[in-house]
């Protein structure tokens, strides 16, 4: 699974010749969506980051363990979005047979706000679909309202709690027919 993309780039770089300047447009950059091994050593830094982010969410909860083993668990695909070779998000989602569980989607903040989280909710929505899933369901917490927006906005409608969840005060649970 892979698919391609550029961020927009409206900034030009001026180099300077002999007999005046000429304005060149840089390369856009390259934006690549692909199952990816979360052993790699350029992808650990972005799990870690995730896993602390977990951490702050609720300092009152063990954090989930977000872990390369549990990554490469049977039937779980993890993804990146690497912009020029560099991870900058991921996202894994488990197939439980009747539905996929979307689980640790993560931008790194200083990408935030580019679309990134959206383009990588659909890049899993899409190998789920091509893997034969027909439902995906995401756990979530209250405290990630970007993310409960960003949810909402791709289709995403609040349901019970589902396979080993349990309900609880700070997560939010929907899903979403393929």
């Amino acid at each position: 699974m892979g698919g391609t993309g550029h961020f927009g780039c409206n900034r030009f770089y001026v180099r300077s010749l002999n007999d005046g300047d000429l304005l060149v447009a840089p390369k856009p950059p390259s934006l690549v969506f692909a199952i990816d091994d979360p052993g790699r050593e350029d992808v650990l830094p972005l799990i870690e980051q995730l896993h602390g982010y977990l951490s702050e969410l609720d300092r009152h909860l063990p954090p989930p363990s977000v872990g390369v083993e549990s990554l490469r668990q049977p039937h779980t695909t993890f993804m990146t979005a690497r912009v020029d070779g560099l991870p900058l998000a991921c996202g894994a989602s488990v197939d439980h047979g009747d539905y996929v569980e979307l689980k640790y989607m993560y931008v790194l903040p200083a990408c935030r706000g580019m679309g990134l989280g959206k383009q990588m909710l659909e890049a899993l929505e899409q190998q789920a679909r091509s893997a034969g899933g027909t439902m995906v369901k995401l756990e979530t917490g209250t405290a990630q309202t970007e993310s409960i927006e960003l949810y909402e906005r791709a289709g995403y409608r609040r349901c019970r709690a589902f396979g080993e969840h349990r309900q609880q005060p700070g997560s939010i649970f929907m899903e979403k027919p393929l």
